[in-house]
């Protein structure tokens, strides 16, 4: 490794870990001013390029200036892409209990749209490899890190041993590259999970580290019958003409609205097909690996109804025109096709323009599915039509009712606090205040997005009790302890946001918003929390150990927004 390069492993690395300790990295220059490009890529320098921004939000003139006070950062610095392995679509490991999976994060070389960029892989796959397991069983994954930058696995959901949580400074070490970790991973609940870094994932996980684990249940009446079974993955990514948009090497940027996409991505593809028979039921396994973006998606005109969430079904089957997914969701959809034809898989919104003070709707094709005349093989319409009451679920959840109507054992404030940022920023954020969406389903704001980081942007989570901020909440349980935790999404901060709350070990109900009960439960690990709105989330302190709690844009993470949890053993007190 160049002398460069080290030096760039130890700035992200601080980032970090100054973050995880609730310290915010100012860069040294003030903003507007620039930082050094990086060296020759490909016979040109790597520099800030103001991004194209949506022909509905010009950059305002006093914003043409301004770049980020931070050094540009891509992968695969000095390398021929030619020389680096194409990426290929993932495959599918089945691994049964006490199986090992050899898994390593490489540099890869990807085309999309006729242009070729240097991205990441995990197994040089997109996604990574589908890991599918057995609900219980117990599996090895002997991980090397073979990119530029240090790295960990997080596996998302899983109520795993938290020594294998990936959490660097919290649960290991990270793993330097050319380093390697083995983790072992218990599945104790059956669902569609994902991996991902779980440092820096706001390069790493953009540039492509990210794959599912499907875990089976052994009833084989859990789920309805179908026709077929696909495993989805969204995610943007953003390019301007050129390249990839870069990201900066000392702090994240893009930390204001968090960093949306303009490019869409299906399973790793911008151009996804599914060619199903007519009459045919599907079941999609929705998973949403966006740095920020939220979905809601709709599949055609087929008629379809949710089945599960994050870590179990619902308790009762729905029928629904769309799934809103935030960032690390789930979702578990079945929808049945019954006109030939070809349809489309759409990002149907409502999105917001702060420039102008205008709302306007939004409709992006994120694939196609062509459904032939050939009829289906098997007929399940008689079981799709049916809305299922899931007992098992059900009774279940049974079991934590005496504590739905307790007060909150907890209370957090999610706020925003905004360093030196320039003037005409503060300028303009301080006379848009007319409306905040309760969630964004685009970036409203890019000028100001452009030049915020993680130095001058710092997003709280606040405990009104104490004060306390971040990391330095530090909050204790006991192995088998039912937590109340009310979430207020402070709608009077400079620029509120909606924000995905992630759980780390353990599962939650989300109980009420806004006081109003919800009325069909399944156990989740992320939490949306709308803008203005207070939630109750119900935690099963199942899994001991110390756990990270945090929003999941990743941009957010690296501004500061996480907090830790311990869970003790319950044989400890005897």
């Amino acid at each position: 490794m160049t002398d460069r390069g080290c030096v760039a492993l130890r700035r992200i690395t601080r980032s970090f870990a100054a973050t995880l300790l609730g310290v915010a990295i100012v860069p040294s220059v003030a903003a507007g001013q620039e930082r050094p490009n990086q060296p020759a890529r490909n016979g040109r320098t790597l520099e800030w390029r103001m991004p194209v921004p949506p022909i509905q939000m010009p950059m305002l003139p006093g914003m043409m200036a301004y770049r980020p006070p931070m050094t540009p950062f891509l992968p695969g610095i000095g390398v021929d892409p030619s020389s680096l392995p194409v990426a290929r679509p993932r495959e599918v490991v089945n691994l049964a209990d006490g199986d090992t999976l050899d898994l390593a994060a490489i540099l890869v070389r990807r085309v999309i749209n006729g242009k070729t960029f240097v991205m990441y892989g995990f197994n040089g796959q997109y996604p990574g490899p589908l890991i599918v397991v057995k609900q219980s069983a117990t599996v090895v994954v002997n991980f090397t890190n073979r990119i530029d930058l240090p790295t960990t696995i997080h596996w998302h959901g899983v109520r795993l041993d938290n020594r294998f949580d990936g959490v660097p400074g919290v649960t290991q070490d990270p793993v330097l590259p050319g380093e390697s970790f083995v983790y072992q991973i218990h599945f104790p609940d059956p669902g569609i999970y994902w991996y991902h870094p779980h440092v820096r994932e706001d390069i790493q996980q953009e540039l492509g580290l990210y794959g599912n684990m499907l875990v089976e249940s052994p009833d084989p009446d859990y789920y309805n019958p179908v026709n077929r079974e696909e495993v989805l993955i969204l995610d943007d990514l953003f390019m301007d003409r050129e390249e990839i948009v870069p990201f900066g090497e000392e702090a994240g940027n893009f930390s204001l609205m968090g960093r949306f996409g303009n490019l869409f991505l299906l399973n790793g593809e911008p151009d996804y097909h599914l060619s199903v028979k007519r009459g045919e039921v599907v079941r999609f396994l929705l998973t949403n690996v966006s740095n920020t973006r939220s979905y809601n998606v709709v599949f055609g005109d087929a008629r379809m109804k949710v089945v599960g969430a994050d870590i179990s079904k619902f308790q009762r089957e729905e029928w629904v025109e769309s799934v809103f997914i935030a960032p690390a969701q789930r979702y578990v959809i079945e929808a049945r096709f019954d006109t030939p034809g070809e349809f489309a898989i759409t990002n149907n919104v409502q999105a917001i323009n702060h420039v102008r003070g205008e709302f306007f709707a939004s409709v992006d094709t994120l694939g196609t599915i062509t459904v032939s005349e050939d009829p289906a093989e098997a007929n399940y319409a008689g079981q799709f039509l049916v809305l299922r009451e899931n007992e098992d679920v059900i009774a279940d959840i049974e079991r934590f009712r005496p504590h739905f109507d307790r007060p909150p054992d907890h209370e957090l404030v999610l706020t925003l606090r905004l360093g030196e940022v320039p003037s005409i920023v503060v300028q303009f954020m301080s006379i848009d205040t007319t409306y905040f969406p309760p969630v964004e389903m685009n970036d409203a704001m890019p000028m100001m997005n452009w030049v915020s980081n993680a130095g001058n942007v710092r997003w709280i989570l606040r405990e009104p009790a104490t004060r306390r901020e971040n990391m330095d909440i530090d909050w204790e349980f006991t192995q088998g302890d039912v937590v109340k935790i009310r979430l207020f999404n402070d709608p009077n901060s400079i620029h509120p946001m909606g924000h995905p709350i992630h759980l780390h070990g353990q599962r939650l109900l989300v109980l009420e918003r806004d006081g109003v009960r919800t009325r069909n439960l399944a156990w989740k690990d992320t939490a949306m929390i709308p803008t203005g709105s207070t939630v109750d989330l119900l935690v099963e302190m199942s899994n001991p150990g110390r756990w990270m709690m945090h929003c999941h844009i990743a941009e957010h993470l690296e501004a500061g927004m996480m907090m830790a949890f311990t869970v003790t053993p319950s044989d400890a007190r005897n």
